[in-house]
């Protein structure tokens, strides 16, 4: 399975009467780059979800948010701090045994007081456990946003293989085509030019015509690196950085290939051979 660098995914959960959400998205990147935006009382948590997604990603620039949402209100009881209560009622009578006049606390000044409405905070080993399970799921989906997008690169650049089969193959016919005209030229214009032929002369020519022609290497060498590209993408697992360096030897040989043209259709090959390496190494570069 061929990997995109590009992936997205986002998942919601209930926990402890709270929404918790966590939302993963990435883009190329020559490295793993993880990036977090974590709610403040999640941030302990941080450690944790970065080892699992170390664990599931080998490159991109993923960024990482997690928030925490409190239930509205209504659904929450409201718990009295019973102790602080009772040392406010025991500070008050003390008060007002000396002044009499003093007016005794409402219940609207009790419930303002700093502290007196206990807060219910949640067990940090159960919101670890909680944010672990959310992040394990979300990186699920993640992987599979990332293979959906990958399998598509794939075929587009198994296309890419195919076309460029198909005009290394017209390039080696062209050859001896080439070698025969050029005899051809060659043998008329010593005509023209003398009165007798000098076919040692023009052998001599030929050959050497022959050999700066030769690109019997350079079709072999795009035959292997296209197989190793189609061998890769099969295998599949982490394969941007292997890919990107086959598109350099690639572009390298049909640079080569278009500087040995002898005949207009091998430039055009050239050209032709140029151009899908380029928009494959473009799609290559979206490869985990």
């Amino acid at each position: 399975m061929v990997l995109s660098m590009t992936g997205y995914a986002t998942l919601t959960r209930e926990v402890g009467g709270a929404s918790m959400q966590i939302e993963l998205r990435s883009v190329n990147s020559r490295y793993l780059d993880l990036s977090f935006r974590i709610f403040e009382d999640l941030r302990f948590t941080e450690p944790a979800i970065r080892e699992l997604i170390n664990a599931s990603v080998t490159r991109g620039k993923v960024e990482c948010r997690l928030g925490l949402q409190a239930a509205h209100a209504q659904n929450n009881s409201l718990n009295i701090n019973a102790q602080l209560l009772e040392q406010l009622n025991v500070v008050q009578d003390q008060i007002r045994a000396t002044t009499p006049d003093a007016a005794p606390l409402s219940v609207n000044e009790i419930l303002r007081w700093p502290g007196i409405l206990a807060e219910q905070s949640p067990d940090p080993e159960a919101l670890l456990a909680a944010v672990q399970a959310l992040a394990r799921e979300a990186l699920v989906d993640f992987r599979a946003s990332r293979a959906r997008e990958g399998a598509k690169l794939a075929d587009m650049l198994r296309e890419r293989i195919t076309l460029m089969r198909e005009r290394v193959a017209a390039a080696a016919p062209l050859i001896p085509t080439a070698i025969a005209d050029y005899r051809e030229r060659l043998t008329l214009r010593l005509r023209e030019a003398v009165a007798t032929l000098d076919e040692d002369r023009i052998r001599q020519e030929v050959t050497l015509f022959a050999q700066r022609a030769d690109i019997a290497e350079e079709i072999t060498r795009l035959q292997t690196h296209l197989d190793e590209v189609e061998r890769i993408l099969n295998k599949g697992g982490a394969v941007g950085k292997r890919l990107d360096f086959l598109m350099q030897e690639l572009n390298r040989e049909a640079n080569t290939l278009g500087s040995k043209a002898v005949a207009p259709q091998l430039t055009d090959i050239s050209v032709d051979l140029k151009v899908y390496i380029e928009q494959m190494r473009e799609q290559v570069q979206n490869l985990e």
